[in-house]
């Protein structure tokens, strides 16, 4: 809603209620001034024309009076209106800054929610691969045994001796024949 014109039409309001105060002011003015008349003069009698002229004066601001009232009613009728458009979008502005804030927290929160979700989902790989690198272990160290032993029975059985080394603290030089 454009501010700008909500202040004209209240300005344009309320210098409108002024007229009409002004005029029913006059009005009052007017009937309190001719009872006096009326009331002080008991061998006044107006003449039928200026009897005639101030009831057409009194009709015509009668008539600006209802014109006047109108106004008044058709302006308030608006500012009401407006002033629910108003209510209205500030409710909508809070939903929308609350659903904002709520989406934004949710935005900040994604990364430890998918670093707690993929924890938890690669905690029984990395079990498994564990326990597959102690199972490879184990046999590649079962395969170097069976390895020596089938050398050690090849060397025997083919009569092919080998250079002996000499064991870790001893001080030989190795035996070549």
């Amino acid at each position: 809603m454009d501010t700008g014109n909500f202040q004209e039409v209240q300005a344009e309001v309320a210098h409108l209620r002024e007229e009409l105060q002004m005029r029913d002011q006059l009005v009052q003015q007017l009937s309190q001034e001719l009872f006096r008349l009326v009331k002080g003069n008991t061998g006044f009698m107006p003449s039928p024309e200026a009897s005639e002229r101030h009831m057409t004066e009194i009709r015509a601001l009668r008539e600006q009076l209802q014109g006047v009232e109108q106004q008044v009613t058709f302006y308030q009728e608006q500012i009401t209106s407006r002033d629910t458009e108003i209510y209205q979008l500030r409710q909508s502005v809070q939903e929308l800054t609350d659903r904002s804030r709520m989406l934004e927290q949710v935005v900040q929160e994604l990364p430890r929610v998918y670093r707690e979700k993929f924890a938890e989902r690669i905690a029984p790989v990395k079990e498994k691969l564990a326990m597959l690198q102690r199972e490879n272990r184990q046999l590649h160290a079962e395969l170097q045994s069976v390895s020596y032993r089938l050398a050690v029975r090849t060397r025997r059985a083919s009569g092919l001796d080998l250079p002996s080394f000499p064991r870790p603290g001893s001080a030989t030089l190795p035996n070549f024949g």
